[in-house]
């Protein structure tokens, strides 16, 4: 006390009070320093306590970074409509230590799984992403920085959506291009586009599908359920798949459902039969057809992880939820009375797509042949498929996910230069 007395800091009633004269900022990648109005210096460490700290996660939602006419770094909050030189990271500043992962369940929403999370430099392709938990999903990684293409059928609707997003966050990055995944044709043609433009791929989430509807051929002969549901994504998967390797570490995330347990594709004599996959009209039932497409995905994704993990594109199926409302049952009414009867007793939207976010961020599950495919994953953990599904494909899985390593950077040497013009 007598040092700290001696230099004029023991008038501070708090130990993380600085002294007079100093001042708390931050670095752009978070790092906090501490400058020195009256020695004109800085230094990373605490002048009182020697602690280094710094800022817990990337900018609140709705802030950015932004540089003024003179050069100064200000923080605007777009959803206040204002404009500080105050860093607000600094409100939820940590002592440099090693901090442990997040864990998730069920009731984690997907805007606190992304939160600190930076994703300008990634490109997520969505199919069915203009409505649904397609849209929510889009939504969340282009609000933080991802570029995010909507491969829909309906293009009006897909860019009506993209509309949407960019009027909550004008930099958004979202745009819409033509796929039909009942159309093998119109498939070749987007992967053909897609490639034309030089674009990596990161994320790849196979999420358009379709449920309770009557029995219809596509233009190439094949049950409709089935290859919207299935075939279009594999299909399309098999077209991107070199730009997959090129952008490594990617990682493909097929959506499921739990409702694959209660079908088979076995026959009599425990053979697959592929009749089952595109039945006639007189053996076609809506949800048994459904039923098989989401077994058909499970299957396809461990095998899909199996052969493109050692190249560093992880692939993984996820069950979205029970009873969850979206529209993929408009084609049948009592589907949706049903599910507008649930409605109040199940999770919300924003619960429900925290699953496929956490697929698509989770370092702990980040591409190569150790991050293993989580067959269904169910309350943000992994779990596994129906004994007699396992025997179908043969395909090697592992279900507990490995522990996330740390690769934290420290802080390079404080050479920030002091300047009395930045005193806020």
């Amino acid at each position: 006390m007598a040092a700290l007395k001696f230099a004029g800091m023991d008038d501070t009633d708090s130990e993380d009070e600085l002294p007079p004269g100093w001042e708390e900022r931050s670095t752009k990648d978070g790092w906090v320093y501490y400058a020195s109005h009256d020695e004109m210096k800085t230094q990373w460490e605490h002048p009182k306590t020697g602690k280094k700290k710094r800022c817990a996660g990337d900018l609140p939602y709705g802030w950015e970074q932004e540089t003024d006419e003179k050069g100064q770094m200000i923080y605007v909050d777009h959803i206040n409509k204002r404009t500080t030189y105050f860093d607000p990271r600094q409100a939820f500043t940590v002592e440099d230590v090693v901090l442990k992962p997040k864990r998730y369940d069920g009731n984690t929403a997907a805007l606190e799984i992304l939160q600190g999370r930076d994703f300008s430099d990634k490109v997520v392709l969505i199919t069915g992403g203009n409505s649904g938990i397609g849209l929510e999903t889009a939504r969340s990684f282009a609000l933080h920085g991802a570029h995010v293409i909507l491969a829909c059928r309906n293009l009006s609707r897909a860019s009506k959506a993209a509309s949407l997003i960019q009027q909550e966050w004008h930099k958004a990055r979202v745009e819409a291009m033509m796929c039909d995944l009942a159309s093998l044709r119109s498939v070749r043609e987007f992967t053909e586009s897609y490639k034309a433009r030089k674009l990596p791929l990161h994320i790849l989430v196979c999420n358009a599908a379709v449920c309770t509807q009557p029995w219809i051929l596509t233009e190439d002969g094949l049950e409709s359920t089935f290859q919207i549901c299935h075939l279009g994504h594999f299909l399309l998967v098999q077209g991107l798949e070199d730009v997959l390797r090129r952008s490594a570490p990617a990682r493909v995330v097929v959506v499921t459902s739990e409702s694959h347990r209660f079908t088979d594709l076995l026959d009599s004599c425990a053979k697959v039969d592929l009749a089952l996959l595109s039945p006639q009209k007189k053996e076609y039932w809506s949800m048994l057809a459904y039923n098989r497409a989401k077994l058909c995905n499970i299957l396809f994704s461990n095998e899909l992880h199996r052969r493109l993990s050692p190249h560093g594109v992880t692939a993984n199926a996820v069950h979205p939820g029970n009873m969850m409302y979206t529209s993929i049952h408009r084609s049948w009414w009592l589907m949706t009375f049903l599910f507008s009867l649930a409605r109040p007793f199940t999770k919300s939207m924003e619960q429900h797509f925290g699953r496929f976010v956490f697929l698509c961020s989770s370092l702990e599950i980040q591409g190569g042949s150790k991050a293993p495919s989580l067959v269904a994953l169910r309350e943000c953990s992994s779990a596994a498929v129906a004994p007699a599904r396992r025997r179908v494909d043969g395909c090697r899985r592992t279900l507990k996910a490995p522990r996330a390593q740390s690769n934290r950077a420290r802080p390079p040497r404080c050479t920030v230069p002091w300047h009395r013009s930045w005193r806020g």
